[in-house]
């Protein structure tokens, strides 16, 4: 069941909620893991354990069982392919990659395309968090998050430390 969002805050306060957030390490994701793994489309097991702790470092010894070469080969599939569903589902080959995982990959990945799939964000969406994440799921949240981030006229990195503060502040 596509469940129903609805954003907690006003609109006109996304600007404000993002300004707030300060996370560990995103500049570098920003400004040197991002720009370079859109340029090459695939990413190294060294990034890609960037990501994976940096999103959380719970599934990191997982992750870390990944072949280079599994890594790379995957990821290319996923960040040069235009069908959204084999885009997202194919990263969760990877261990240690859960969909919220496969979101952040996506996110720094296709250029802030997609938003990060976070039971913060969600709940700032006025959704709770999901016994289980699928591609319904994600599909719908991506489409709302494209359409609010066009319609506030903000990039869809802001968008995503809005929800993420607001939640982080007022769950």
């Amino acid at each position: 069941m596509i469940p129903k969002f609805k954003l907690r805050f006003h609109k006109s306060k996304i600007e404000y909620w993002a300004s707030r957030y300060d996370y560990k390490n995103e500049d570098v994701i920003c400004n040197v893991l991002a720009p370079k793994i859109q340029r090459q489309k695939y990413l190294t097991k060294d990034d890609f354990m960037f990501l994976t702790k940096w999103k959380s470092p719970r599934p990191t010894k997982q992750a870390n069982k990944n072949d280079e070469l599994f890594i790379i080969e995957v990821t290319k599939i996923s960040l040069t392919t235009t069908n959204p569903r084999l885009s997202i589902e194919i990263l969760t080959l990877l261990s240690g990659v859960s969909w919220p995982v496969a979101s952040v990959i996506l996110h720094f990945g296709k250029d802030n395309e997609y938003p990060i799939l976070d039971y913060r964000a969600l709940w700032s969406l006025s959704v709770d968090q999901p016994k289980v994440y699928d591609f319904e799921l994600w599909n719908s949240y991506s489409a709302y998050c494209k359409e609010l981030a066009k319609e506030c006229k903000v990039s869809m990195r802001v968008l995503d430390r809005a929800l993420w503060q607001y939640s982080k502040e007022n769950q």
